[in-house]
């Protein structure tokens, strides 16, 4: 008998197909604190859980039986997917099955703020009739701009074009391909977005990329019958500015269903007429909850009687089935896609990867699937795994070209990585030595030998002496150690690249002094694990 247990309120759907199965049985026990969780779940197969329950790694250090964990949802943050990997446990969520909900949800926001429901409504409850005073505004023929054009910026696409609205969308990764068959016309111009658009509604990740995307200056761009919309995540826009800009009137309208910190301590927001505020209700829906239920359910019973592995966000390692070899180059190829993610910025347009040597003749699908999750893994809210990272990609419109070549050059055998944007191309090449160190051995034809771990900084600067020193000297200010250095040069060029990898990442004001040295062209950091 295959045992699940719920601990978070599951929709009754859920629980009847798991009940419905041969062989399975589903126990309910919600309000489970850490310990009771942590002692009994080795007694179940498998575990479905929403946002409540916290699958820590105390939970997860004596699994039994347990098999899979199943999130009815997104996101996995309330989830130890390190500690569910090392015991062995695969974790599981269901990642399209809000994507109708929130995307109507930011369309009723729109029209809740076009034409003042809330503030209406409040005033009529409370004896008022004032009909011209919320006199308000049609969607018809207004631009909207998409600033993230995954599944529900999409799903938002197809609905705005109901309402006749003109849609202008942006993504910071890549465009997906059948984006103009949807009526989007894309740009890679994101202040075109913030002149055009009469609302702008956000789809995109919480990332170092998309933090504080929207401040002062991006609202100053904006026209002041503008309205913002943020179904995604707090924090994306900023707060200070946008209530800022709200106060003066420099724009119409905000709604928000997302905060930094939920629930939100200052209220300001929610005082505010211009405002329309919602508790985080993305996917509150009915329909949105059975789905996610089912789909939770049958991914898990699958998974645990040996079917096909769906939505894993901790896919089983192939290391055991590959050449050590072929593991080491893996792990290489993923840094080197998140060092590329970083000194790459710009619209993906272009991605190949190159095998030479005795790499090229074995099975390396491996290795570049991890270097696309190394690559892309920034642009996503949602682990990315061998799994789901191709589909991923191609939804945005992003393929790798890969070629092999069995002739080796300068080392017995490499992986090279080009990526074109609309702003740079950008070229790494990677070694493993000895069949287990890590090492890149070229960026943008310059020669360096470096270590892909820890925090490291690359610039770009003028060949010139005391480069070294200058650099050095800023950072023993900052008290980081550094750990190694790597220098190549292009002496016809006058130019040089200077990779150090560093005790421990720079704050913003040590990076922001780093690029005021005179030499220094461009200046990147990353953090390689």
């Amino acid at each position: 008998m295959i045992r699940v247990l719920i601990t978070d309120k599951l929709a009754k759907e859920g629980i009847d197909l798991l009940n419905s199965i041969e062989g399975v049985e589903a126990v309910v026990k919600t309000g489970v604190g850490e310990e009771e969780l942590a002692g009994i779940i080795g007694e179940y197969d498998g575990l479905i859980i929403r946002s409540d329950t916290k699958v820590t790694a105390k939970v997860l250090g004596n699994p039994g039986k347990l098999k899979g964990v199943a999130r009815a949802g997104v996101g996995v943050d309330n989830i130890d997917v390190a500690a569910a990997t090392r015991k062995g446990v695969l974790v599981m969520n269901t990642p399209g099955g809000n994507t109708l909900s929130a995307a109507e949800h930011t369309m009723a926001l729109m029209l809740a703020m076009s034409r003042n429901v809330v503030p209406a409504c409040n005033s009529l409850k409370g004896g008022a009739w004032d009909r011209k005073k919320y006199m308000g505004n049609q969607l018809n023929n207004k631009v909207l701009g998409l600033i993230g054009l995954g599944r529900i910026g999409l799903a938002v696409a197809a609905m705005a074009k109901g309402f006749n609205m003109k849609i202008l969308g942006y993504d910071p990764l890549a465009a997906p391909a059948n984006a103009d068959k949807l009526g989007i016309e894309v740009t890679e111009d994101l202040t075109r977005v913030f002149k055009e658009a009469d609302y702008i509604s956000l789809h995109v990740p919480k990332n170092e990329q998309t933090l504080n995307m929207i401040g002062s200056e991006q609202i100053e761009i904006m026209k002041p019958t503008v309205r913002l919309v943020n179904c995604s995540r707090g924090g994306i826009i900023n707060e200070d500015a946008l209530y800022d800009a709200l106060t003066r009137g420099r724009v119409a309208g905000a709604a928000l269903d997302v905060f930094p910190k939920e629930p939100p301590e200052n209220r300001r927001f929610a005082e505010s007429e211009r405002c329309v505020v919602t508790p985080h209700l993305g996917a509150s829906t009915e329909e949105a909850q059975i789905e996610v239920a089912v789909e939770a359910a049958q991914i898990l019973v699958d998974a645990i009687k040996g079917g096909p592995i769906r939505n894993a966000l901790n896919a089983p390692s192939t290391s055991g089935a590959a050449p050590a070899i072929v593991s080491q180059y893996a792990e290489l190829s993923r840094r080197i896609g998140k060092l590329l993610s970083t000194i790459a910025p710009g619209h993906v347009k272009e991605v190949q990867v190159q095998y030479r040597g005795s790499i090229a003749e074995m099975d390396v699908q491996s290795v570049t699937l991890n270097f696309a999750i190394g690559l892309l893994q920034k642009h996503f809210d949602l682990p990315l795994n061998v799994v789901n990272v191709s589909v991923l990609a191609k939804e945005r419109g992003i393929s790798i070209d890969e070629t092999k070549n069995v002739e080796a050059k300068d080392v017995a055998s490499s992986f090279s990585a080009k990526v074109v944007t609309d702003k740079v191309t950008r070229t790494v090449t990677g070694s493993v030595f000895g069949a287990r160190l890590l090492r890149i051995i070229e960026i943008d034809g310059f020669n360096i030998e470096m270590t892909p771990h820890g925090a490291v900084l690359v610039i770009f600067n003028d060949d010139k002496p005391g480069v070294i020193g200058a650099v050095g000297t800023v950072c023993g200010r900052h008290d980081i150690n550094i750990c190694t250095m790597g220098v190549g040069q292009k002496p016809a060029e006058r130019k040089a690249a200077l990779v150090v990898s560093l005790d421990k990442e720079p704050d913003a004001k040590a990076v922001e002094e780093l690029g005021e040295l005179d030499f220094v062209n461009e200046i990147y950091m990353c953090r390689l694990e």
